[in-house]
């Protein structure tokens, strides 16, 4: 997976000067933007003079990270910012676990700092290149019913304002506008520091096993509340899906029952899955399908079956990411557990019935309710459905229908990932959602940390912001 790019006549600089307007796309390219200012400081300072001018400018500013967003949450068309070089760990509590990042971090580079101190994230997604502040403020999550997303495991962030002022927020420092923060969409002010509750290091050992799907469906909730972290991946047009079940383990200890006997998998093998099988073979297999639809179902049963039961040993951050180097545009939706599973059959249902020929896996993990107000997982235990289209597919009326089901069931959409809707319907999904706007409208009167999507979110309108 590579990171976002930018192109265009203009080039930017090393020290983050523009030379020209630039086009900003995101990693899926769905998303572009035209922003005239591009800069990556190298220093909080640095920072705080851009956002002094671009106030006094009256410019709109979007901090970005990997681009890995299939909305246009970081797009903007004044000023982009890119925290890239203020990176790396400030602060170490090792007694508690505590650790304090640059907000511009790279989840992918953080197993290798956190290393020395004996410690990891408590979870992660099956990505990685995702800076960390973005992460959290679009409430970024993994799998596991005992665990929540990214931003329940915020403890301290500190945050910078349009005049460049820094504010430190805690549980126990202004904790009403921790509390909101912790989930932001960069909304309120750009995060510079991010303050993480960590644990000590871990191994996994990784099961992948393929099961019938209506029997899964029909035992999901026992599955999941079993394992530590359960996940599983169904091609449509099949009737089976891989299962990935995975234990954790403290280092050098042996694992329980029948998986005290896992071996630490050959790191030449693991390459050649991960690249080759996985990545390689689906380009084949969506590009073809893109060119004949007829052919997705029997490729996808073809797949399928090349798929075989696995075990093996690795540490956590091994196991929890997949590079993915096949692009495709996402929709995900947050559902109350116990409604997933009819959920996923409707879906199913709606995939034979319309004829869509669908050559991407259907992605389903849950995860333990939090008290982040702007989390999906806000209140209560989560199960997440995930569905794609390949980057060359038209994807609209799938993602409608999957959105419509989702809904129905009381879902929530992922910040980051591609949905319809607007203030008013997060308003009736969110209990806290018009705290957060006012939180907004306290920290930000003039909304310069936003764009055109950030306002159809929280209920700007143009006209709004031009008496502002």
């Amino acid at each position: 997976m590579v990171d976002l790019s930018w192109t265009g006549v203009g080039a930017v600089t090393r020290s983050g000067r523009p030379t020209q307007r630039q086009l900003f796309r995101n990693w899926s390219g769905h998303v572009h933007s035209h922003p005239h200012t591009f800069l990556r400081p190298t220093s909080a300072g640095e920072l705080g003079d851009i956002l002094r001018s671009a106030a006094d400018a009256g410019q709109r500013v979007r901090p970005v990270g990997a681009g890995h967003s299939f909305t246009p949450v970081a797009a903007g068309d004044d000023v982009m910012i890119s925290l890239d070089h203020l990176s790396g760990i400030i602060a170490v509590d090792e007694e508690s676990g505590r650790v304090r990042f640059h907000a511009g971090t790279r989840l992918r580079d953080i197993p290798a700092l956190l290393a020395p101190f004996g410690l990891a994230l408590a979870n992660q997604g099956d990505v990685n290149p995702q800076a960390l502040a973005g992460a959290i403020s679009t409430s970024t999550h993994g799998t596991g019913l005992g665990f929540t997303g990214f931003a329940g495991t915020v403890t301290g962030l500190s945050l910078m304002a349009a005049d460049g002022t820094v504010t430190d927020l805690s549980p126990t420092t202004h904790p009403e506008i921790f509390d909101l923060a912790r989930v932001s969409l960069g909304v309120l002010g750009i995060v510079t520091e991010i303050e993480l509750q960590c644990v000590p290091a871990f191994d996994l050992i990784a099961e992948e096993i393929v099961s019938d799907v209506d029997e899964l469906l029909a035992d999901l909730e026992p599955r999941m509340r079993a394992a530590d972290h359960f996940e599983f991946y169904w091609f449509p047009h099949t009737d089976t899906a891989l299962t990935k079940t995975n234990t954790r383990v403290g280092l050098g200890e042996i694992g329980p029952g029948h998986l005290a006997d896992a071996g630490v998998r050959n790191r030449f093998l693991t390459v050649v899955d991960k690249e080759v099988v996985e990545n390689g073979a689906l380009r084949l297999a969506v590009e073809l399908g893109s060119a004949v639809p007829r052919l997705v179902p029997r490729i996808n049963r073809l797949a399928q079956s090349a798929v075989s039961d696995r075990r093996y040993r690795a540490p956590g951050h091994d196991v929890f990411v997949t590079p993915r180097r096949v692009r495709f545009n996402e929709m995900e939706y947050a559902l109350p557990f116990a409604s997933g599973a009819a959920a996923i059959r409707e879906i199913r249902d709606a995939i034979e019935t319309r004829g869509w020929k669908i050559s991407f896996p259907i992605e389903v993990r849950s995860a333990a309710a939090d008290d982040v107000p702007l989390s999906t997982a806000f209140g209560r235990e989560t199960m997440y459905i995930a569905v794609h289209r390949f980057a060359k597919d038209d994807f609209a009326e799938y993602f409608r229908v999957v959105e419509q089901i989702c809904r129905r069931h009381g879902g929530r959409p992922h910040w980051g990932k591609i949905h319809s809707l607007g203030a008013n319907d997060l308003r009736e999904i969110y209990p806290r959602f018009a705290d957060f706007c006012a939180l907004r409208d306290r920290l930000d009167p003039q909304a310069m940390f936003g764009n055109r999507f950030t306002d159809s979110l929280f209920g700007l309108e143009r006209k709004e912001l031009s008496e502002r």
